[in-house]
């Protein structure tokens, strides 16, 4: 049975929690929750990896021992540290570190003074009030672990997109090797590429005698059958997460495509169409009376209506409909049409490669330009570059152009915003990059109207930029930080300052509504990987994921332009 890479990392991360309850070196914990992060986000299955003898210490955050660790996990399915650990520490603490504003010290007080073990022990005492007259908590803190705990059970029903496409991969190369099967496609959210997905909607076009079904029930990861007919099954996998298989007939497969993808107020407001027209739609297809006048392909069902066929990304009822009706649908941004990567980390700083190496990857894969955006003094990662460092790099990247061909590397750096809205470095050295990727990484608990104070004092700076991930949160590790971001927004076009979509798994932020924000608002964006090592930059497609859901077009996204048009457009007025 393969281990998936987001069960590893689950393991690293409860390591990495367990490791920080008992007090343990910092740099230590640290170590496995960034291999955990790796791992989670990785585009290549570390099971693969180890089948095929591949060196894992090459990978981001991956040194020799946690590579080691790794291999254990993917041959035996366990790790020994961890369940040595577990027995002086109640492993279910690591599930309490998960709740927002719970870091190690509180969790280990409501241990050692109210023996809460686990979430439900914790709601249990949230709720009839005994936090509260703990030293150091009350009423206040008693509210937001409350409401840390609803927000948990609402994010654990969801599995990031990267880790479900892993799944979904395995899956449908499974069914697609059962005979009689002529295609599978995965609908649902998945499609319409969310940044979190529900169920896993599989729907096939196979033969009556296909036996689908019985290869269904014979996935490996299948730990329980809830149903199964001879047209539908649904599974619970052991990753929790569930797969609704339909088998449909090649004459409805863009209905049944249309209606497994679409959220439910798309689905509704173009069954209203229909409606109106007297016809009937439905997963079998578009019916006038008992004929059915559409259904092969969602082109014709939408043809049929009167509409423009809809990207799935799009299918979430904020005025699609209406433009598909007026064939006023935008050409959405495509991974092709990016021309380079603008935030990406070296051995500098905390990244894995040279400045040179990660350049040829980047041309590697056909990019015009390559940004090296190395950590500032402030971020507490090993080697963050003073101002003396940042020069040096600079003049290191002027003789790199002067000999590697077919890529321009752009000088840059991530720099710190300081909790006084001032830049972690003088302007008189920041003058001598191409640009700026600003950013806050520290002083998350900053009131709403502190924070954004802060980042717009950041952005009267002729030197700032671009905002990266600006509104920090990182998946299942940490929400958003209060900040206004339609204000934000606003101070970015009135300055003439650029969002980032960081497209790294772990963020994907700007989300969809962020861009959607930032599109109305007129404010453009780049699309970066905050890549810290050459498989880092695959992580693009992501972050065009949602843009695209967002309704950017390639006008939207800087670097989509060549080298010298972007950096014109990066210029501060």
């Amino acid at each position: 049975m393969p281990v998936h890479n987001a069960e590893i990392a689950d393991l690293f991360e409860r390591l990495g929690n367990l490791l920080e309850l008992e007090g343990a070196n910092p740099f230590r914990v640290r170590a496995y929750r960034a291999a955990a992060r790796t791992v989670r986000g990785y585009p290549e299955s570390m099971a693969d990896l180890v089948g095929s003898g591949a060196d894992l210490h090459q990978l981001p955050n991956i040194g020799g021992d946690l590579a080691g660790k790794i291999q254990t996990v993917v041959e035996t399915g366990r790790l020994p540290l961890l369940e040595e650990i577990e027995s002086r520490v109640p492993g279910q603490l690591s599930d309490l570190m998960a709740v927002e504003g719970l870091g190690p010290k509180r969790v280990r007080t409501l241990y050692d003074e109210l023996h809460i073990r686990s979430v439900e022990d914790l709601r249990r005492a949230a709720t009839s009030g005994r936090i509260r007259a703990l030293p150091g908590f009350g009423e206040k803190t008693e509210q937001k672990i409350i409401a840390g705990l609803d927000n948990l059970s609402v994010r654990k029903g969801r599995t990031p997109l990267p880790e479900a496409e892993e799944t979904a991969r395995s899956l449908v190369a499974w069914l697609e090797a059962c005979k009689g099967v002529r295609e599978v496609t995965v609908a649902g959210s998945f499609r319409r590429r969310k940044d979190t997905v529900g169920d896993l909607d599989m729907l096939v076009v196979a033969g009556k005698r296909s036996g689908v079904m019985d290869r269904l029930r014979s996935f490996d990861e299948v730990r329980e059958v809830v149903s199964a007919g001879e047209k539908r099954a649904t599974v619970l996998l052991r990753s929790g997460m569930q797969v609704d298989l339909r088998v449909v007939a090649g004459v409805s497969k863009g209905a049944a495509l249309l209606y497994f993808t679409g959220s439910k107020p798309h689905n509704i407001a173009i069954r209203r169409l229909a409606v109106d027209r007297k016809w009937k739609l439905n997963e079998y297809g578009l019916f006038r009376g008992k004929r059915r006048i559409a259904g092969r392909t969602e082109k014709e069902v939408y043809g049929r209506l009167g509409m423009a066929w809809v990207p799935p990304e799009l299918r979430e009822d904020r005025g699609e409909v209406e433009a598909a009706k007026r064939r006023r649908l935008p050409k959405l941004v495509r991974l092709e049409h990016i021309r380079g990567d603008l935030h990406c980390h070296t051995s500098a700083t905390d990244g894995r490669l040279s400045i040179e190496k990660m350049a040829r990857a980047a041309a590697k894969m056909g990019y015009r330009y390559l940004s090296i955006n190395d950590h500032t003094r402030h971020v507490t990662v090993a080697g963050g570059l003073d101002a003396d460092k940042l020069l040096r790099q600079i003049e290191a990247i002027d003789r790199l152009n002067e000999r590697v061909d077919g890529i321009t590397i752009l000088k840059s750096s991530e720099v710190d915003i300081l909790e006084d809205g001032s830049l972690d470095l003088p302007d008189d050295v920041l003058r001598h990059l191409d640009f700026t990727v600003c950013a806050v990484h520290y002083g998350f608990g900053l009131s709403r109207e502190k924070q954004t104070e802060r980042i717009l004092r950041a952005m009267d700076n002729p030197c700032f930029n671009i905002l990266a991930h600006p509104t920090g949160r990182l998946i299942r590790e940490r929400a958003p930080y209060a900040v206004d971001l339609p204000r934000l927004m606003e101070g970015a076009r009135e300055r003439g300052c650029v969002m980032e979509v960081n497209a790294h798994p772990a963020r994907l932020d700007l989300n969809d509504e962020g861009c959607r924000m930032a599109r109305d608002a007129g404010v453009r964006v780049v699309i970066s990987t905050d890549a810290h090592s050459d498989s880092d930059l695959r992580y693009l497609r992501f972050g065009v994921d949602q843009a695209r859901r967002g309704w950017m077009t390639a006008e939207d996204v800087l670097n989509t332009r060549g080298v010298r048009a972007l950096k014109q457009a990066l210029r501060r007025s």
